[in-house]
Parts: C-alpha cells; structure tokens; sequence
C-alpha cells in the first residue's frame, strides 16, 4: 500500500466509523482501553491515530498526547481533548520523539491502513523506554467479519474500508516478537456477525458471552498489550577497581631450629 492509499484508506475508516458498526466497534475498544490503561503508570503516553476513541482517557499519565494523520482536519484533531491532552498531526513513520522517551503508545486500527506497517513498528519500539508498553488495535481476518470483507472485495461492496490489509493476531505477535516486544495480554470482541444497522447488531448481542466461551479467536476485533524487553542487566553501584600487579619483591625467610 502506498502513501495516497494509505491517507485514503484513513479517511475512508473515519467515516465507516460513524456507521452503527462503527459505533459498536468503538464502544468495545474504549472498554477494553480504558481497562488496560488505568492500570498503566509512567509520564508519557501517546495515542496514534483514530482521534474518535480517546484511548487515554482513564490512564492517570500527566503527560499525554493524541496524534493523528497530517491530512486529518482541525476538527478530527479537536476531538475530546482535555486540558491535558495535546493533538499533534505526525507521520506515524517518523515520530517526533526522543529515543526512550515514552511510557506507553497506544495504535488503535493504524497498522492495517499503514503504508509501511513494519517501519511504524520499528519508530514505536524506538521511542518506547525500557519496559515500556504498547497496545494494538486490529480487525481479525479469521472472524465472520474477515470473511465478509473478502466476499465483498470479490463483489465490489466491501464491508468494511476496501484497502485496508488486516493481520492476524498470530502475525502481529511474530512481528512484536521480532523487536522484542513481549506480548503481556490480548483480549478479542464483537462477535455479532456483519450487521449494517443498529437494530440487527443489538439483537445480536448475546454472542458476546457465548463467543467468548465457545470460539474466543473469531471476534472482529483484536487487542494486543506488549511489552517492550531489553536482554542485558545494568550494574547499580560503583564498579570495582583494578588493581595493576606491582613488581616481584623478595621476601626474606629464616628457618626455623
């Protein structure tokens, strides 16, 4: 996927966004969000994309910013910020953070609309500290909705945005794995089949607990918490001294009578 495929892919999901499965997706991951972050601590946390979900609002961090594309509108950046969130419009290849700088990234839906997953991946790992953490949103290609998705491709009538490339949660723990990300938790959702109206998705509902029983790993929507893992050990104290071997002395001996 290119750079304009990307940029229009983005647009296309702000607006699939506002659908009723837009909406059903989003209350989902704002749940699960705000789980995993409240428990979270450090200074700095950073959400990449998709300004409609504040995925830090329960974090308790006193640094916090929502970024999103450069081609994104003044009012897509506004989008519940707080006094203590900034909006920030970046290239999500090039962060403009220091190396080590940030406690927590959160990436809510941007490698699958990304022109080059890999190198966002790579930028994240660079600005995360030691131990820091990292939490992915994706759609599962192995659920009712993938299946949809690639139905509708062959039909023209995509379900959801056509040029988005979805990765499944196996492959994205193989790429985390590769940058030493440790994967800490993942959740999977939103069981209810392909629906386009409210109505049908609420009638719906109750696959949320039977899927989560009967077929955990063919909800829509996944989420990955990682870790991030430095090999090695740090010496905390002075380090010893090296004491250079001096010159052979002679030591007088006297023998005993």
């Amino acid at each position: 996927m290119d750079s304009a495929s990307s940029q229009q892919s983005i647009i296309a999901l702000d607006s699939w966004l506002q659908s009723p499965a837009g909406a059903y997706v989003r209350a989902y991951e704002q749940r699960c969000l705000d789980e995993l972050t409240a428990d979270i601590f450090g200074y700095n946390a950073l959400q990449i994309g998709l300004p409609q979900i504040d995925a830090l609002a329960a974090s308790r961090m006193p640094n916090k910013w929502r970024s999103a594309t450069r081609t994104s509108s003044a009012e897509q950046l506004a989008l519940s910020v707080d006094a203590r969130q900034i909006a920030v419009a970046l290239d999500f290849a090039e962060l403009p953070f220091a190396s080590h700088s940030l406690d927590l990234v959160v990436m809510p839906h941007v490698l699958e609309f990304a022109a080059e997953p890999h190198q966002v991946l790579r930028e994240v790992e660079r600005v995360l500290i030691p131990e820091g953490q990292l939490i992915i949103c994706g759609f599962n290609p192995a659920s009712l909705w993938g299946a949809r998705q690639a139905t509708g491709r062959l039909m023209h009538r995509p379900y959801l945005p056509e040029a988005g490339e979805f990765i499944s949660m196996p492959r994205m723990k193989d790429w985390l794995k590769l940058l030493n990300l440790g994967v800490s938790r993942s959740h999977v959702g939103c069981y209810a089949p392909p629906c386009r109206s409210a109505k049908w998705l609420q009638r719906f509902a109750f696959l949320e607990d039977a899927g989560q029983r009967g077929w955990p790993y063919f909800g829509a929507v996944y989420i990955v918490h990682a870790i991030k893992r430095v090999k090695g050990g740090t010496i905390i104290g002075s380090a010893w001294s090296r004491r250079s071997a001096g010159a052979p002395k002679a030591v007088p001996a006297t023998n005993r009578e």
